[in-house]
């Protein structure tokens, strides 16, 4: 079976991974698609798969050689793509809500004004807009447990800076490109860090080291400077006083 336009399009990677890609660049239904057909991968249970993965737009498929060949496994992913359109698939279920306590601006996000500038908003009303705007964990990546978030209105399309912060602090909310980033390390960014949370999204001492998973959604809720101290004070759960629920 062949797929009759450019995506989605199947590559190999080495000699044991397939990368099922929906897109050549980000877009919500090609990120949806990639999560919807990992899922459907997983329940597939095709002997021989030992993994699978996403990046912002694929699907990743490892596999064992002594199980299943690389034609093999390639017909069968076919037959499931073709089952449906996947950019308008439906999200993978009990994916998680987290609500997530951020100290924006002044020290705890130097950089807020100069993006809120760049999209046209006031300081307040680029809070506002942030605060009402639920972004989706798109995929897990660049450090350990670090979670890629969107998409934002097309007016957050802020560019990357043309030189890197020195460091940024673990928690830190960072933005560019139209996508929000919870950094889990202290590390220099070409990113504008425009809040701060206590939220841990890497633990390496809990047995699920990653807090969040890709098709997770995050909602940011502003607080005082004072407020995220506190909170740094109270809490030992890594969770920086975000609350959790189900997506069903």
């Amino acid at each position: 079976m062949t797929l009759l336009s450019p995506f989605p399009r199947l590559l190999n990677v080495g000699l044991s991974g397939v990368l099922v890609t929906f897109c050549s660049h980000l877009t919500e239904p090609a990120n949806r698609a990639a999560l919807a057909f990992r899922a459907c991968v997983d329940a597939a249970n095709i002997l021989g798969v030992r993994e699978t993965s996403t990046s912002l737009t694929s699907t990743f498929v490892s596999f064992d050689l002594a199980l299943i060949s690389n034609d093999a496994l390639r017909e069968q992913l076919l037959d499931l793509l073709v089952q449906q359109d996947w950019c308008s698939a439906e999200l993978p279920a009990q994916r998680r809500l987290w609500h997530i306590p951020t100290a924006f601006g002044g020290e705890n996000g130097p950089q807020l004004a100069e993006v809120a500038n760049f999209t046209g908003l006031s300081v307040a009303a680029a809070i506002a807009m942030i605060e009402a705007t639920p972004v989706r964990v798109l995929t897990i990546g660049f450090a350990p447990g670090q979670p890629y978030l969107g998409i934002l209105p097309e007016r957050w399309d802020v560019p990357r800076q043309s030189a890197l912060t020195s460091s940024v602090p673990e928690g830190a909310l960072v933005t560019a490109i139209r996508q929000l980033i919870v950094f889990t390390a202290t590390t220099p960014t070409g990113w504008r860090h425009i809040g701060q949370t206590a939220f841990r999204g890497f633990r390496p001492e809990s047995d699920t080291p990653f807090a969040l998973n890709p098709g997770d959604e995050l909602q940011f809720a502003a607080i005082s400077g004072a407020e995220l101290d506190q909170i740094r004070m109270g809490d030992t759960s890594g969770n920086g006083g975000a609350e959790i629920k189900d997506i069903l």
